[in-house]
């Protein structure tokens, strides 16, 4: 007998739970796995990883910097171990680099490769060739390298040409992009002198962080006007080092909701990485009165980490989200809709732009789906405002995840709560950043079935 109206047995679902209860290992942060695995394998030395994201992005990540040379292996325990190659000296891949989903991989390695007198060919699945690339192209191109754009402008496949000698650049980016940054400094740190990125607002520093542990000379320095500007001095060989990987506070989210929406849930998230350019979503649900508390505070690989201690009790209350956090919890938009369609009032999301060209049209599918569930909402240009009631939507519908794996763990989590089944159309593409997801979330309490 169908949980739902519609004849939707035949997919992934999520029906309502009881509350959410126990502590869960959230995989290892996705942005520090990839920076891992690439500034190990472009080092002189060992570089020792432990807390390694395992999902596909990642995998994906390693595969392309083996192609080009490097030495990577997963040895027991989950460690896993890289002989880098050193600045300068990556092989020309004979293979195309296949990034599936991953905008990270492709955006960062390209600035690796610019500086690289080699040819490489990067291509991925029908989301990834679908997102913009000339944002980093155009700025790797006044450092010297060449793109040819294969079937559309600005888009994947493509081929390209690093410089024979790469030449530093003073840039000042056109919108707040941490991939942007990265490809830049990236490519900057095979030239002997200074490159200079100037964002108009801090994103996540994990590659200036990360570099730092690695002997790279990068400065940072915040801006009287609120920007900030990071100078790279290439021209020195970076060293193996030892790098444990926090676990992933946008993974981390998905259950923290979970909680927060489930009335009695208490759940324990150790280890939570908690960089200040990361943790938005958490300050934001925190003035909503969520009861959100962090204990055992403390630095690990120059990150910071706690464990987060969530519980389930007053509603909600809605909130405008002030446009300046947008860039620290930029990825987590979906699953704090959810969350806002579930609380009391108005809650009003503003420069969300960049939400259009993420693994999907993000802000256009969450709104889509929401309304489906029976969200009362207006979705604007680059605005998003849910009236909540304090109760959830009802559910009882089909969504479409566009092949994108936060639309997909978001809607399956608001289905712990609603009284009808919420049905997606494809739960695969989780696997690229949260494996465990549904083991992990009904572990915890919930009812999904994958």
């Amino acid at each position: 007998m169908e949980t739902s109206p519609f004849p939707f047995s035949k997919y992934p679902s999520s029906t309502k739970s009881s509350p959410m209860k126990g502590t869960a290992i959230i995989p290892g942060d996705k942005s520090i796995s990839h920076r891992s695995v690439m500034f190990g394998s472009l080092s002189c030395g060992k570089t020792i990883i432990t807390g390694l994201l395992e999902g596909e992005d990642v995998m994906n990540t390693a595969q392309a910097m083996k192609e080009m040379g490097a030495k990577i292996e997963k040895k027991e325990n989950g460690i896993w171990e890289i002989e880098g190659v050193g600045i300068g000296n990556l092989k020309q891949p004979e293979n195309t680099l296949e990034m599936g989903n991953s905008g990270t991989s492709v955006r960062l390695l390209m600035g690796i490769c610019a500086s690289q007198p080699i040819k490489t060919r990067f291509s991925g699945d029908a989301s990834l060739t679908k997102r913009p690339m000339e944002r980093v192209t155009i700025a790797l191109e006044k450092m010297g390298a060449k793109f040819i754009y294969e079937k559309e402008q600005g888009k994947l496949p493509l081929s390209m040409e690093g410089a024979q000698q790469i030449t530093p650049i003073k840039y000042k980016l056109p919108i707040a992009s941490a991939q942007v940054k990265s490809a830049i400094i990236l490519a900057g740190i095979n030239s002997p002198k200074i490159t200079t990125v100037i964002e108009p607002h801090p994103t996540r520093d994990y590659t200036e962080n990360m570099l730092k542990s690695f002997g790279a000379d990068i400065t940072s320095k915040l801006n009287d006007d609120g920007s900030k500007t990071i100078t790279i001095k290439g021209g020195k060989q970076l060293t193996g080092c030892n790098i444990n990987v926090p676990s992933d506070p946008s993974s981390a989210a998905f259950p923290t909701v979970a909680a927060l929406i489930n009335k009695d849930s208490e759940i324990i998230l150790p280890n939570i990485g908690i960089n200040p350019l990361r943790f938005g979503l958490y300050e934001t649900l925190i003035e909503m009165g969520a009861d959100i508390t962090l204990v055992n505070q403390k630095e690990e690989s120059g990150e910071k980490v706690a464990d987060l201690i969530i519980k389930g009790s007053n509603k909600l209350k809605a909130i405008n989200v002030p446009k300046s956090r947008v860039p620290s919890m930029i990825d987590e938009f979906p699953i704090f809709a959810v969350a806002a369609s579930c609380a009391v009032g108005t809650t009003h999301m503003e420069g969300l732009a960049e939400l259009r060209v993420k693994e999907s049209d993000r802000l256009a599918m969450m709104a889509k789906g929401l309304k489906s569930c029976g969200v009362n909402l207006e979705e604007g240009k680059d605005t998003l405002t849910i009236h909540g009631t304090g109760t959830p939507p009802k559910g009882g519908t089909l969504i479409e995840t566009a092949l994108d794996h936060r639309i997909a763990m978001s809607f399956l989590i608001l289905g712990t709560v609603t009284d009808e089944t919420i049905f997606i159309d494809d739960s695969s593409p989780i696997k690229t950043s949260f494996p465990d997801f549904i083991n992990l979330m009904n572990n915890l309490g919930a009812n999904i079935n994958g």
